[in-house]
């Protein structure tokens, strides 16, 4: 959604528990669904836990995915938590998934075009990050921590790099709010 800046801080979160969990899962669960690796190509060196998707636009159909039973317990209090403190009740969350960029592994500079991204509210948690991550907006650069929650400009071009030696793991949600004709 585009809003005046490239990044809005929203302030601590406690995302231990999910840190946790989704640490102790092994690679068979980080393959269960490689939608986006294949759709996306800016996605290609990723690796994804996806608990809710969306297909169709204006008419969406948002599905639990293969992650929805291992995560929700935890994923879902901390997206409303951060929801009710934040945004208007009422909207639906349309994708959920903790996105993992291996060690020199690259996103390329893009903009999420598609309707339902420009519409919704995309939420980072950083779960793990690195001194050798590198998350560009606008071509400025943002170090996201680990405890914190942002929301992130995507109608600008933004782009991720890692060039440390560790995983950059990021709980990312995409939140529509409900609109008057809802």
């Amino acid at each position: 959604m585009e809003f005046d800046g490239t990044l809005k801080d929203l302030g601590e979160v406690d995302a231990r528990p999910l840190i946790d969990r989704v640490f102790g899962l092994d690679e068979t669960h980080w393959r269960a669904n490689q939608y986006r690796q294949q759709a996306y190509s800016v996605h290609e060196h990723t690796e994804s836990l996806v608990l809710v998707f969306c297909s169709g636009w204006p008419e969406m159909e948002v599905s639990r995915e293969a992650a929805w039973d291992t995560l929700k317990d935890l994923a879902v209090p901390l997206m409303h938590g951060l929801l009710e403190a934040h945004y208007p009740p009422g909207g639906t969350i349309i994708r959920a998934m903790a996105a993992k960029l291996k060690p020199g592994g690259v996103i390329a500079p893009h903009r999420d075009a598609h309707p339902s991204f420009v519409a919704s509210h995309r939420i980072h948690v950083p779960l793990s990050t690195n001194p050798g991550v590198r998350f560009m907006i606008d071509g400025k650069p943002h170090r996201l921590a680990v405890g914190r929650a942002y929301e992130v400009n995507n109608q600008r071009h933004h782009s991720v790099m890692n060039a440390g030696a560790e995983d950059r793991v990021t709980f990312i949600f995409d939140y529509l709010p409900r609109t008057d004709a809802s």
